[in-house]
């Protein structure tokens, strides 16, 4: 049979071999192939071509033993897999593959949640598993606990997002601190419980994130070293008394001061969660389309996204932050203490009782802080045009103010360079800050694809020279944001990856890994 896309080195009939022996293993609906039935892996918000990250097929299993069987023929054959989960890593792939020709290992299938303590506050879960799937169970079990979603919240999954090291909105925010225990397939199959899920009868796997020896865990994020097969994490009591606010800035100068004070506030545990920063343009794209506020030439001028801004009661820059607590009180006390700080560097504190607050942007913030879902943020998809073009830039910084202000000036001056609009957010971890910028694009516009495409590996190139390197990228810029990391770290990927996965089967491409 002929086949559009191959995996490569694969021959048409080595890989006609392949499929016969996965549908022997998965059944015939569960194996996908050609280009019709692979439609939905190829569909991507980068600025390449799809068929350059084309898969091959895909294979949906639900069991591990499933998974360690399609390994063995991958092994056999050299057919390379793309390991997914829910597969809505927007802005960073999708579910489409890092190289051309891989075969799509979908695990949504395998969404069984296999406990939640509600006196330990964890979680166990399966790939497949939705933060939605999992909040409606606490809900259906009556406990008193909150998920933390990031920003796609209902349709994505924790095991993907903690693999991601991805951030939500509550004091849980940091996903892979909470992370505790994984079960992960090697690519000979063979079965590895990280942590304390090696001992025999254990009963702390979820409790416990060191075990004994070599602590393993963090070798599989952003990583093809194995198959994540079952994830363990923290879950957040829910506090008794949970007070969001919102904090408006009128010039784009504040930003330094703004995250200065932030970092006094988050390293003192004043705000324990939380600590968004949004630029005013990413909330105005969330509900509006570009062409109904501006229509002239290269990126929005400072002073229409002001007006913008004014129309929906926003500031320049927006602060989400929420105090939580049990005790009336203490939270008195602290309110009292983080309004005079943030009014004594000239910002705007607003709760909902306020009357100019605007509830319908603020609901947004309120939920994602509380462990609810919300997905009014896709709106910025929108906002280029039917394209839908999307890149996520996410260096990180130490959280100073002067760094951010360099920060923010060198990004506005790339995107303007090309055309595109400044539409961002700061997070503000602990000690660490992170930029988030989403370079939008119509993809339906050739010279907008071209420039978006040469406008990013510019941000790459100009921020990793000046010391700021992304945590994260897009299948597209896997690469050249490796070569940032330095080659001693290249090097030790590669001497783990041959280790592990001989044959170079599982994900060949990922971070920049291969054999």
């Amino acid at each position: 049979m002929a086949y559009t896309v191959l995996p490569e080195g694969v021959s048409s009939e080595s890989f006609d071999e392949a499929l016969k022996e996965y549908r022997k293993i998965l059944g015939d609906d569960n194996v996908l192939v050609g280009l019709d039935e692979t439609v939905s892996y190829r569909k991507i918000m980068l600025p390449i071509d799809e068929m350059t990250v084309a898969p091959s097929g895909a294979l949906m299993p639900t069991s591990v033993e499933e998974i360690q069987a399609i390994l063995k023929v991958c092994n056999k054959y050299k057919i390379p897999v793309w390991t997914i989960s829910t597969g809505k890593n927007f802005g960073y792939g999708s579910a489409a593959p890092a190289t051309r020709g891989q075969m799509v290992l979908d695990l949504r299938r395998m969404n069984k949640i296999i406990e939640v303590d509600p006196v330990l506050c964890t979680a166990l879960v399966e790939p497949g598993v939705t933060y939605q799937q999992l909040l409606d169970h606490i809900n259906e079990k009556g406990y008193n606990l909150w998920v933390d979603p990031p920003s796609p919240s209902a349709i994505v999954g924790p095991t993907g997002n903690i693999l991601e090291r991805g951030a939500g909105y509550t004091a849980y925010g940091d996903h892979f601190m909470m992370q505790c225990g994984m079960e992960v397939v090697m690519a000979d199959g063979e079965i590895l419980r990280t942590g304390m899920g090696g001992v025999a009868g254990s009963t702390s796997w979820q409790c416990f994130k060191w075990g004994y020896g070599p602590y393993l865990d963090g070798i599989f994020t952003q990583s093809n070293f194995g198959v994540v097969t079952k994830m363990g994490f923290w879950l957040m009591p829910k506090p008794p008394i949970y007070k969001p606010f919102a904090v408006r800035f009128a010039n784009l100068d504040d930003i330094g001061k703004i995250v200065d004070l932030m970092r006094g506030l988050r390293m003192g545990g004043l705000v324990p969660g939380g600590g968004i920063i949004q630029s005013a343009l990413y909330e105005v794209a969330m509900v509006n389309k570009r062409h109904d506020i501006y229509s002239g030439p290269g990126s929005i001028p400072d002073e229409v996204v002001a007006r913008e801004a004014k129309k929906l009661g926003l500031g320049v820059w927006n602060i989400y932050a929420a105090l939580y607590g049990g005790i009336q009180e203490q939270i008195d006390v602290n309110w009292k203490i983080v309004t005079a700080a943030f009014e004594g560097i000239g910002g705007v504190v607003e709760t909902a009782d306020d009357p100019n607050m605007n509830k319908k942007l603020f609901a947004r913030p309120v939920a994602m802080m509380s462990g609810q879902m919300s997905l009014e943020e896709f709106g910025i998809y929108n906002f280029r045009g039917a394209g839908g073009g999307s890149m996520w830039f996410a260096p990180v910084a130490p959280a100073k103010g002067e760094e951010t202000s360099k920060q923010t000036a060198m990004a506005r001056a790339i995107l303007s360079k090309y055309g595109f609009d400044y539409v961002c957010g700061y997070v503000v971890g602990v000690r660490e800050l992170h930029h988030i910028i989403d370079l939008l694009f119509d993809r339906s516009d050739a010279v907008d694809t071209r420039n978006a495409y040469l406008c990013f590996r510019e941000l790459i190139a100009e921020f990793g020279k000046a010391g700021y390197a992304v945590y994260r990228t897009g299948t597209a810029n896997m690469e050249q944001v490796a070569e940032i990391y330095g080659p001693a770290q290249r090097s030790v990927n590669k001497k783990i990856k041959r280790a592990l996965d001989p044959n170079g089967i599982l994900a060949p491409g990922k971070s920049g890994i291969t054999i």
